[in-house]
């Protein structure tokens, strides 16, 4: 009697929350920051592995980076009233942009020099910085690509989100990632001087990156990221 064949396992893991177990009371006190407001998709394969975030918010909900456009993750998105924002890190994080605003009707925020990547598409653009809401305001950090940019979020003590201009290594610690395909190693090297410059270690205290983020072990961001990124230059 031959064995009935097993079925592949198409489970999709869901969003999960970045900062739930990790934050203390104390911390969530001090600020309007709610520790399940902002979530971390599953790698995405139409990004090459990339991570993107979800910031639920009372102005409006900010997508950073494209996830994949599964079932799950569009029910996920819907449950939190939809996206507002879909803010492109870089290039290589464009994934499903297209879909995902005939989807959510959102508004796709990318740097002025990667903007001809979504031809057809409504697009609103910006040179150096942005402000979208009193929370978050997207910096233009050049190198990994011509128009890679952060988004800083201003609560719980600062988080930036680093698409791929900051990823971690083996140690956890946020760098620079010098690859193949890295636009200006130069110019990623002063984009890292000019935050440093921005911030403080009181004012940026979080990094969640677009990538490499299974060498935080189960972690989802990186802690000390003042400190950290410091200790590269």
């Amino acid at each position: 009697m031959c064995p009935i064949p097993q079925q592949p396992n198409h489970t999709v893991k869901p969003p999960q929350a970045v900062f739930s177990s990790e934050v203390s009371i104390e911390e969530t006190l001090k600020s309007n920051f709610l520790p399940n407001n902002i979530f971390a998709f599953p790698p995405n394969r139409d990004t090459l592995g990339g991570t993107s975030y979800f910031i639920v918010g009372n102005e409006s909900n900010i997508l950073i980076d494209c996830p994949a456009l599964d079932q799950t993750n569009q029910d996920f998105l819907r449950s939190h009233s939809g996206v507002r924002y879909l803010f492109i890190t870089h290039r290589g994080a464009i994934g499903k942009a297209a879909e995902f605003q005939q989807t959510f009707n959102c508004e796709i925020l990318i740097q002025e020099q990667e903007a001809y990547l979504l031809p057809r598409l409504t697009v609103t653009t910006f040179a150096h910085e942005y402000t979208l809401n009193n929370t978050a305001q997207v910096i233009w950090t050049p190198g990994h690509s011509p128009g890679s940019s952060c988004l800083y979020y201003s609560e719980l003590g600062g988080v930036l989100f680093s698409g791929r201009h900051l990823v971690p290594n083996q140690q956890g610690d946020a760098v620079p990632l010098r690859t193949a395909k890295t636009f200006h190693w130069n110019r990623q090297i002063k984009s890292v001087r000019f935050l440093l410059e921005r911030f403080t270690p009181e004012t940026l205290q979080y990094i969640c990156p677009g990538a490499n983020t299974g060498f935080l072990r189960g972690k989802r961001f990186i802690d000390q990221a003042y400190q950290r990124l410091a200790s590269f230059l």
